[in-house]
């Protein structure tokens, strides 16, 4: 391990060299760490060291982690902020850095007082990623057409299907039983946390999984899965993932057209369709109010259009 931290020999000491060496193989054999979040992690020290080699002049030794004040850590930080580096980027790299510091006062009985008053930079929370109706629409259609047998892509329509046209997320969807048909116009889902809620099921939804009923390989049983994979086991979500990547590729989506974005899809039309936010927030199975009311931030034409035709002072 040593050997790989080379390149750190003008920034620090031996003593520092092998803390590190020590923290990255604790990351990988106790936090099970992948190698390419490792390298990530190693990023970010590196570039923190960097900037204490150069501020204080010398190579940095464990002493000098134990000496870093308040003052030198916000310089750190207007330094990243000033190079560019992204908001969610930086706020990494600040995890990455409490990470070392912690295992360092509880390895090497090193601590640091500053450390735990850095603060790290606001996240805004993401907005929900929707397609636009005829890409949501195109979307469903390419699944049957990319699929590598006839079955596989009725089945792909049915699941991206109930993901647009309920809301479903991809678990929810996959992990439906035998039990739920014959489908009817409403469908019972147990969500996040064990909740259920009702979900009414359009006409093209219901025709899409009786096509897939009436073709799939394998018997549908009552506790059994709804929707198989090719070797007869519950559908995977990766594959549903996989088929949506291909398609992004065949239509020129953006990476942001994932399974999960035909679910957003359904609640911002439905919104831009005049739906009340209450009963979003139901048939989406958000637990706050707060969560559904971002799907507000994703098209604000369509909703000053719905306020114009339906405020009363309008």
């Amino acid at each position: 391990m040593l050997n790989s931290l080379d390149f750190l020999d003008h920034l620090i000491k031996a003593d520092s060299k092998e803390a590190i060496s020590r923290w990255l193989n604790w990351l990988i054999d106790e936090r099970r760490l992948s190698k390419n979040t490792k390298i990530a992690y190693l990023h970010d020290l590196e570039v923190f060291l960097s900037f204490l080699s150069k501020h204080f002049g010398h190579e940095i030794q464990l002493t000098d982690l134990e000496n870093v004040n308040l003052s030198d850590f916000r310089g750190f930080l207007t330094q990243i902020q000033i190079s560019g580096l992204s908001k969610p980027s930086a706020a990494r790299t600040i995890s990455t850095i409490r990470n070392f510091f912690k295992y360092l006062e509880r390895e090497s009985g090193i601590t640091n007082n500053s450390i735990g008053l850095i603060k790290s930079p606001k996240l805004g929370r993401p907005l929900p990623k929707a397609l636009n109706i005829p890409d949501a629409k195109n979307s469903i259609n390419m699944a049957g057409k990319l699929a590598r047998n006839h079955w596989v892509g009725v089945r792909d329509i049915a699941v991206l299907h109930l993901l647009y046209g309920c809301g479903l997320r991809i678990n929810e969807a996959l992990s439906m039983n035998g039990d739920n048909i014959p489908i009817s116009e409403t469908i019972t889902i147990i969500g996040k946390g064990g909740k259920q809620r009702l979900i009414p099921v359009l006409p093209s939804v219901k025709d899409a999984i009786d096509r897939y009923l009436d073709i799939c390989p394998f018997q549908i049983i009552p506790d059994g899965p709804l929707f198989f994979g090719a070797r007869g086991k519950r559908l995977n979500p990766a594959i549903i993932q996989k088929a949506m990547r291909i398609i992004q590729g065949a239509l020129n989506l953006p990476a942001t057209a994932t399974p999960h974005a035909l679910r957003h899809s359904f609640g911002t039309h439905l919104l831009a369709n005049g739906a009340d936010l209450r009963a979003i927030q139901e048939l989406l199975g958000h637990a706050s109010l707060s969560t559904t009311q971002r799907y507000t931030e994703v098209d604000p034409t369509h909703l000053m259009e719905i306020h114009k035709k339906s405020h009363p002072r309008s």
